[in-house]
């Protein structure tokens, strides 16, 4: 038999390093579980270090290297770690334990690598906050301060539930106004493709009739024709137009929102946009408050709240209010008369924080005005849904029967010409 040298953790999430006689690695891990430990590394007396397989080991591994990535964490998969982190904080187990636990059961991908990494920090000493913070692909401002504030209240799974709360929310609503915009982009985007398709195919087959029976042609006809032309010979074609203007439209609002000026224009007049900018300005007050609400409720001071809120609202407007805001509370004023003078929200909205400021319950104010905001929203949409069904109606049948009149309008005239010189 052989002496193994090992680390694991007990119960209380206490390191242990022990030596224990085995026949295999294998055998001194399951002898180590008997124990009551759990594994992190375990090696040969006088041989090589290896990983024991456990989470810890596989968080050393993984510091490092975690592969090339892309992009963030979805906030989808933040969200059931940080319910579950939650539930096994509430159950009373060590937070580095539950890391580990977390961190096993992870498929590979960034998340698993930065629970590696978050897990490596926590058990060399820094707070779960500190290890947050060093991941912000993950784990944005708002989310670290929020752990920070439970971890300095010792109500760590409380805050962790609420912000699992507050995420599924957020998500909620912003499925809902991207669901909304779906079904009129599907249907202008296959629009768009039939009416592209007859303008180049069909369309120049009846020119060729028609230049045959050499008529005059209507001036709808004419028109019809002359788009045609300039969809297959224009410079450049119009289909080429028409397919690359969305994209360098697009290209130009990221060029535009780069800079913070740009960012502002281009909020104010998404919001000036008849119904959708309703839409999207009661989405933003939604978000800013329950942002607000939730860090005011989780102990957070309210300068550093509204700085977080700011840089999290995700439109520059409110941002712009907010900044607002931060230096009039500085300099000793209240959060409503400055919200009031910048004119970014109804008035039910500034006589609501006025009313919690006043009674001391501005966190469970700001969270009802989101409540309400949120409702206010989905009945939004659901309205813009049952507009745009008669409106995508109304736009597709008058192009279709410019198309058929522009079209048959010349035959009608040659059959009634043949019809004359028979007769």
């Amino acid at each position: 038999m052989a002496t193994f040298v090992y680390e694991a953790m007990n119960q209380a999430g206490q390191e242990v390093k022990d030596e224990v006689e085995a026949v295999s690695n294998e055998d001194a891990l399951s002898k180590i579980r008997n124990l009551g430990y759990f594994p992190t590394r375990i090696r040969e007396k006088g041989g090589k270090k290896k990983a024991a397989g456990g989470p810890g080991a596989a968080a050393k591994k993984k510091k490092g290297g975690g592969g090339i990535t892309i992009g963030g964490v979805s906030t989808k998969l933040i969200t059931q770690f940080t319910r579950q982190l939650s539930t096994l904080q509430d159950a009373g187990l060590p937070i580095l334990r539950s890391l580990n636990i977390l961190q096993q059961q992870q498929k590979p991908g960034l998340l698993k690598h930065t629970l590696a990494g978050v897990c490596e920090d926590v058990e060399g000493g820094s707070t779960l906050s500190e290890a947050f913070a060093k991941h912000p692909r993950a784990f944005d401002r708002l989310y670290v301060n929020m752990v920070a504030a439970g971890e300095t209240g010792g109500v760590l799974d409380v805050i962790l539930l609420r912000l699992a709360d507050f995420m599924e929310k957020s998500q909620r609503l912003k499925r809902k106004v991207i669901g909304a915009m779906i079904y009129p982009i599907v249907v202008v985007s296959f629009s768009v493709l039939i009416v592209s398709g007859i303008m180049i195919v069909v369309v120049p087959k009846f020119e060729e009739i028609f230049r045959d029976f050499d008529t005059t042609l209507p001036s709808v006809t004419v028109l019809l024709i002359d788009i045609s032309n300039w969809f297959i010979k224009g410079s450049p074609p119009g289909w080429a137009v028409i397919l690359l203007s969305p994209v360098l439209f697009f290209l130009f609002l990221k060029l535009l929102k780069q800079s913070r000026g740009g960012r502002y224009v281009v909020d104010t007049c998404v919001l000036k946009i008849p119904i959708m900018g309703k839409i999207l300005q009661k989405t933003s007050v939604a978000r800013f408050t329950r942002t607000l609400g939730t860090l005011v409720n989780a102990g957070v001071p309210i300068l550093e709240a509204i700085n977080i809120t700011k840089e999290t609202s995700g439109n520059e407007v409110f941002a712009r209010a907010l900044g607002t805001i931060h230096d009039a509370i500085r300099e000793g004023d209240s959060f409503a008369n400055p919200l009031r003078a910048a004119k970014v929200v109804d008035g039910i909205v500034v006589n609501m924080i006025d009313v919690g400021e006043e009674t001391g319950d501005l966190d469970k104010m700001l969270i009802k005005i989101a409540d309400n905001y949120d409702e206010e929203v989905e009945t939004l949409v659901a309205g813009l849904v049952s507009l745009i069904e008669p409106i995508m109606v109304v736009v597709l049948g008058a192009m279709v029967g410019f198309i058929v009149v522009a079209l048959f309008l010349p035959l009608v005239s040659l059959i009634n010409s043949v019809s004359s010189s028979g007769a």
